[in-house]
């Protein structure tokens, strides 16, 4: 079916420009310049989201064209943001590292996906991992597997745990796939690392499987 068109003429969504101040007599403080440039950001996406909305049903193709062009100046703050804040161009904002870094301590014993974290910074999937290797600067997966290895440590320290328990407790499949992952990253079974520090605990799993002394 086809959509029937508008008597009214259509807008073009190239018409919602950001508009570049006039000349001031003396120059703005800093906290004005701001407030003036996101209420000129926040009109024009008002304006195209507006016609998104009116056009939906009369006219899809500037109604997608304006939802196009809102999302490319939303994606072109973000990165003015990020790097105003410190955060390497195309990488992730300050905000969403430390949502990330929030969510991924809390799901380590979890299976973690990419779409779970690209959902958590409010990301498109598709080149999530290269920015999130451009913040962290290691891919999604090593960061998940350090940070794993990182609280295993952490409770064979505080705690008498079996390795198969902490193995399981930091998302790791089981005591031999701790062991492969901590011998390759530190050199020594984590057995003998919890020796060195004269820590208590067992050395194997309750079954006796999985050795790794």
């Amino acid at each position: 079916m086809r959509v029937s068109e508008s008597s009214a003429p259509s807008e073009s969504p190239t018409q919602f420009r950001l508009l570049e101040p006039g000349p001031q007599t003396t120059a703005p403080e800093p906290s004005f310049a701001a407030d003036q440039h996101f209420h000129l950001v926040a009109n024009s996406l008002v304006e195209l989201l507006e016609t998104a909305r009116r056009e939906l049903e009369r006219d899809r193709e500037l109604a997608k064209a304006s939802l196009i062009t809102a999302s490319h100046i939303l994606h072109t703050e973000i990165e003015r943001c990020s790097v105003a804040n410190g955060c390497p161009r195309g990488g992730l904002a300050a905000w969403q590292i430390a949502r990330l870094q929030a969510y991924i301590d809390s799901n380590l014993h979890r299976t973690i996906h990419i779409r779970n974290l690209s959902a958590v910074a409010r990301r498109s999937p598709a080149h999530f991992s290269r920015k999130f290797k451009m913040a962290f600067g290691e891919p999604p997966h090593a960061y998940v597997v350090r940070r794993r290895l990182e609280r295993a440590c952490h409770l064979m320290v505080i705690s008498a745990a079996s390795l198969s328990e902490i193995a399981l407790s930091v998302g790791f499949s089981d005591q031999a796939h701790l062991c492969r992952l901590f011998r390759r990253t530190f050199g020594q079974s984590p057995a003998s690392w919890r020796r060195e520090r004269g820590i208590p605990g067992e050395v194997t799993s309750r079954a006796g499987a999985g050795r790794c002394l």
